[in-house]
Protein backbone atom coordinates (compact mmCIF):
# COMPACT_ATOMS: atom_id res chain seq x y z
CA UNK A 1 0.00 0.00 0.00
CA UNK A 2 2.42 2.56 1.20
CA UNK A 3 4.68 1.39 -1.92
CA UNK A 4 1.92 1.83 -4.22
CA UNK A 5 0.77 5.51 -2.80
CA UNK A 6 5.01 6.12 -3.01
CA UNK A 7 4.65 5.06 -6.90
CA UNK A 8 1.44 7.67 -7.58
CA UNK A 9 3.26 10.19 -5.58
CA UNK A 10 6.49 10.01 -8.02
CA UNK A 11 4.07 9.40 -11.54
CA UNK A 12 2.47 12.96 -10.45
CA UNK A 13 5.42 14.69 -10.52
CA UNK A 14 6.59 12.62 -13.40
CA UNK A 15 3.61 13.76 -14.90
CA UNK A 16 4.09 17.56 -13.77
CA UNK A 17 7.67 17.91 -14.71
CA UNK A 18 7.14 18.63 -18.29
CA UNK A 19 4.92 21.68 -17.49
CA UNK A 20 6.97 22.93 -14.63
CA UNK A 21 10.48 22.79 -12.54
CA UNK A 22 9.39 20.47 -9.66
CA UNK A 23 9.62 21.08 -5.80
CA UNK A 24 10.22 18.18 -3.52
CA UNK A 25 8.87 18.29 -0.03
CA UNK A 26 12.26 15.87 0.91
CA UNK A 27 15.77 14.82 -0.68
CA UNK A 28 14.58 11.02 -0.87
CA UNK A 29 11.41 12.62 -3.05
CA UNK A 30 14.06 14.09 -5.44
CA UNK A 31 16.28 10.77 -5.31
CA UNK A 32 12.88 8.85 -6.25
CA UNK A 33 12.03 11.15 -9.12
CA UNK A 34 15.16 11.09 -10.54
CA UNK A 35 15.21 7.19 -10.32
CA UNK A 36 11.93 7.01 -11.86
CA UNK A 37 12.57 9.50 -14.41
CA UNK A 38 15.86 8.12 -15.58
CA UNK A 39 14.33 4.20 -15.54
CA UNK A 40 11.48 4.62 -17.62
CA UNK A 41 13.92 6.77 -19.74
CA UNK A 42 15.75 3.99 -19.68
CA UNK A 43 12.90 1.06 -20.60
CA UNK A 44 11.93 3.09 -23.77
CA UNK A 45 15.69 3.42 -25.13
CA UNK A 46 16.29 -0.09 -24.17
CA UNK A 47 13.35 -0.82 -26.67
CA UNK A 48 14.78 0.81 -29.49
CA UNK A 49 18.55 -0.19 -28.87
CA UNK A 50 17.12 -4.18 -29.16
CA UNK A 51 15.01 -3.40 -32.19
CA UNK A 52 18.72 -1.72 -33.42
CA UNK A 53 20.51 -4.54 -32.73
CA UNK A 54 18.21 -7.09 -33.45
CA UNK A 55 17.11 -8.15 -30.23
CA UNK A 56 13.93 -7.68 -31.17
CA UNK A 57 11.87 -7.10 -34.46
CA UNK A 58 11.90 -3.64 -35.59
CA UNK A 59 8.38 -1.70 -35.55
CA UNK A 60 8.67 1.39 -36.81
CA UNK A 61 5.69 3.01 -34.82
CA UNK A 62 7.18 1.77 -31.20
CA UNK A 63 10.53 2.86 -32.08
CA UNK A 64 9.39 5.95 -32.82
CA UNK A 65 7.14 6.61 -30.02
CA UNK A 66 10.05 5.11 -27.68
CA UNK A 67 12.50 7.24 -28.73
CA UNK A 68 10.38 10.43 -28.70
CA UNK A 69 9.49 9.23 -24.73
CA UNK A 70 12.78 8.80 -24.22
CA UNK A 71 13.93 12.19 -25.73
CA UNK A 72 11.29 13.73 -23.29
CA UNK A 73 12.30 11.80 -19.94
CA UNK A 74 15.68 12.72 -20.64
CA UNK A 75 15.36 16.49 -20.05
CA UNK A 76 13.26 15.63 -16.75
CA UNK A 77 15.62 14.13 -13.75
CA UNK A 78 17.92 16.74 -13.43
CA UNK A 79 15.88 19.54 -11.34
CA UNK A 80 15.84 15.99 -8.99
CA UNK A 81 19.79 16.57 -8.35
CA UNK A 82 19.70 19.90 -6.17
CA UNK A 83 21.72 20.70 -3.30
CA UNK A 84 20.67 18.33 -0.54
CA UNK A 85 19.88 15.63 -2.52
CA UNK A 86 22.97 13.17 -2.49
CA UNK A 87 22.05 10.09 -2.46
CA UNK A 88 20.82 7.11 -4.26
CA UNK A 89 23.11 5.61 -6.90
CA UNK A 90 24.24 9.10 -7.68
CA UNK A 91 28.36 10.19 -7.20
CA UNK A 92 29.38 12.74 -4.91
CA UNK A 93 30.98 13.99 -7.65
CA UNK A 94 27.62 15.68 -9.20
CA UNK A 95 27.81 18.10 -6.01
CA UNK A 96 31.57 18.71 -6.92
CA UNK A 97 31.61 19.26 -10.44
CA UNK A 98 28.40 20.69 -11.44
CA UNK A 99 29.85 22.01 -14.75
CA UNK A 100 31.12 18.77 -16.00
CA UNK A 101 27.62 17.03 -15.12
CA UNK A 102 25.49 20.08 -16.72
CA UNK A 103 27.58 18.90 -19.70
CA UNK A 104 27.02 15.18 -19.49
CA UNK A 105 23.50 15.90 -19.09
CA UNK A 106 23.18 17.99 -21.98
CA UNK A 107 25.12 15.75 -24.47
CA UNK A 108 22.95 12.87 -23.26
CA UNK A 109 19.58 15.32 -23.80
CA UNK A 110 21.17 15.66 -26.99
CA UNK A 111 22.44 12.66 -28.41
CA UNK A 112 18.63 10.84 -27.46
CA UNK A 113 17.08 13.89 -29.39
CA UNK A 114 18.91 12.70 -32.37
CA UNK A 115 17.72 9.20 -31.47
CA UNK A 116 14.37 10.14 -31.49
CA UNK A 117 14.61 12.55 -34.46
CA UNK A 118 16.16 9.22 -36.81
CA UNK A 119 13.45 7.03 -35.04
CA UNK A 120 10.93 9.64 -36.51
CA UNK A 121 12.16 8.84 -39.89
CA UNK A 122 11.37 5.02 -40.12
CA UNK A 123 14.61 4.18 -41.14
CA UNK A 124 16.42 0.96 -38.75
CA UNK A 125 19.69 2.71 -40.49
CA UNK A 126 19.26 6.22 -39.11
CA UNK A 127 18.51 4.35 -35.71
CA UNK A 128 21.48 2.09 -35.79
CA UNK A 129 23.27 4.69 -36.76
CA UNK A 130 22.29 7.24 -33.66
CA UNK A 131 21.65 4.40 -31.14
CA UNK A 132 25.16 4.22 -30.66
CA UNK A 133 26.07 8.07 -29.97
CA UNK A 134 23.07 8.52 -27.52
CA UNK A 135 23.96 5.11 -25.56
CA UNK A 136 27.90 6.07 -25.15
CA UNK A 137 26.49 9.54 -24.05
CA UNK A 138 24.56 8.11 -21.05
CA UNK A 139 27.78 6.05 -20.57
CA UNK A 140 29.59 8.56 -20.41
CA UNK A 141 26.91 10.18 -17.79
CA UNK A 142 26.82 7.01 -15.88
CA UNK A 143 30.95 5.86 -15.87
CA UNK A 144 31.52 9.46 -14.13
CA UNK A 145 28.88 10.13 -12.16
CA UNK A 146 26.71 6.98 -10.93
CA UNK A 147 28.32 4.49 -8.38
Amino acid sequence: MIRSLLSAAVLALLATAAAAQPTFATPQDAIKYRQATLKEMQQNFKRVADMASGRADFDAKVAEASAARAAELIKLPWAGFGPGTEGGKASPAIWKEQDKFKAAASKAEGEVAKLAAAAKTGNLDAIKAAIGPAGASCKACHDSFRE
